[in-house]
């Protein structure tokens, strides 16, 4: 048996998202690369030490910089699975929920780099609610297109 896969019309809206989520990688790239001249910390190291860190403050704020942007990169590729496969059933209530993880890990980077790891709380917060959510919907949509619903 096949099936055939139709896309709604509102999936583009799912694509719009996903292909924004891509500038934050870009947004943390910048806010690393500046951290990282201002530090002092040169390639191909990818964290300050611990000693470096306590005593230079710039060298904490790199790591830090470092740290928000690999976290960016471990939640990014889940992120884009579960929008892609929620939107194709529930494609505008995926793009905004999308839409408002996008905005989250905005708030994630910026919160984090400049006050430290309380500032990343909000933003944490928000993207793991919507990530949960998302994944969700993309099992009931699985579970659905399995069943012939």
């Amino acid at each position: 048996m096949s099936v055939v896969l139709e896309l709604p019309r509102e999936y583009g809206y799912v694509l719009a998202v996903a292909a924004s989520s891509l500038f934050i990688n870009t947004y943390h790239f910048l806010l690393t690369a500046k951290a990282r001249g201002a530090s002092g910390i040169t390639y191909p190291t990818p964290y300050a030490s611990q000693e470096q860190a306590d005593k230079n403050p710039k060298a904490y704020a790199f790591n830090v910089a470092q740290r928000a942007h690999s976290n960016y990169t471990e939640n990014q590729a889940p992120f884009l699975t579960a929008l892609l496969i929620a939107g194709l059933r529930f494609p505008t209530p995926s793009a905004w929920l999308g839409g408002v993880w996008v905005a989250a890990r905005v708030w994630y980077a910026a919160g984090y780099t400049s006050m430290g790891p309380p500032g990343r709380v909000g933003g944490f917060v928000t993207s793991a609610a919507i990530d949960f959510a998302l994944k969700v919907m993309a099992v009931v949509t699985g579970y659905k297109l399995a069943q012939g619903l």
